[in-house]
């Protein structure tokens, strides 16, 4: 199977990472070719990692980048695909463009699956000929170490292919769960929440960023505490994923907090841009914000 993945961001070339590791012929596309380049070094040293630990072996890292092959054409990257992933940002806009664009070049036989992580599958459908053939298939990040695969059926998608990407999910490796098409789906519709929570929690002056933190993951057993999860998410796209759940349903409780809208306004947008709820250094969590973001007053 040839499976071509649209664009070559942090879920995107974790996406071509996994498939290429797993035997997969992968292409890989992106508009912007340092974006492509920065995508496959990005991969080099995942897998540098996996070796290093041990759970790859040094031919298997070869043969794993020999299947990637980069596009910075989309027509030309899904010619010949039988999956297409589109993992581009979360912009209903940009997702819908991006899908009529497949939909006329990838071959008529080709499943055309989103990782979006909160848009209508249905919707996204709706703008191809093929709304049988379309598919979420929402993967976690890191993409090579989180097991979950959200698998959600649009309006029309059909039973035949969402076996297919069940399956073709537990070839990866993955747990796939197959949800219906709501806003936020599962994953989101319950984390954002939690996210926007904790963000109005410290707006409002309950407590610090670190304190917040550290009840959620010494309280509640959680590996990291929100804010720094949504500094890893992107604060951009915590922003995106909750405008779409208050949209779509339209309830009140899921507005995006007022400190979260002037972060992603000012370009605090967590690790991506080295300061979020915290400062960051090549990743690395250096200083603690807190006093900045409490409400004054």
């Amino acid at each position: 199977m040839n499976v071509a993945v649209i664009g070559s961001g942090t879920m995107g070339n974790g996406i071509a990472h996994v498939f290429a590791q797993h035997g997969f012929a992968v292409a890989l596309i992106d508009i912007n070719q340092a974006a492509l380049d920065k995508g496959m070094a990005t991969i080099g040293k995942n897998l540098d990692r996996q070796v290093s630990k041990g759970s790859l072996a040094e031919a298997d890292k070869t043969a794993t980048l020999s299947r990637l092959t980069t596009y910075t054409s989309l027509s030309e990257g899904v010619l010949n695909a039988d999956l297409v992933v589109e993992a581009a940002t979360e912009n209903v806009e940009l997702k819908l463009n991006i899908f009529r664009e497949i939909d006329q070049y990838a071959p008529e036989a080709a499943i055309l699956a989103t990782n979006t992580s909160s848009i209508s599958i249905t919707r996204i459908a709706a703008v191809t000929k093929r709304p049988a053939q379309v598919i979420g298939m929402h993967f976690m990040n890191p993409v090579p170490v989180m097991k979950l695969v959200e698998v959600i059926r649009g309006y029309a998608t059909s039973d035949e292919v969402t076996k297919q990407v069940m399956d073709l999910s537990r070839q990866l490796g993955k747990t796939p769960t197959e949800v219906n098409d709501f806003p936020g789906f599962v994953a989101n519709r319950i984390l954002m929440p939690m996210i926007n929570e904790a963000i109005i929690t410290l707006h409002e002056g309950v407590a610090g960023v670190e304190e917040i933190d550290t009840v959620m993951k010494l309280g509640m057993a959680h590996p990291m505490g929100p804010l720094q999860l949504a500094d890893f998410i992107g604060l951009d796209v915590c922003l995106a994923i909750l405008r779409v759940l208050h949209d779509g349903l339209g309830n009140p409780k899921y507005a995006p907090c007022p400190l979260l809208v002037n972060m992603v306004t000012a370009g605090r947008l967590g690790v991506k841009s080295g300061e979020g709820f915290y400062s960051w250094t090549h990743g690395t969590k250096d200083l603690v914000l807190a006093d900045r973001f409490q409400k004054r007053g």
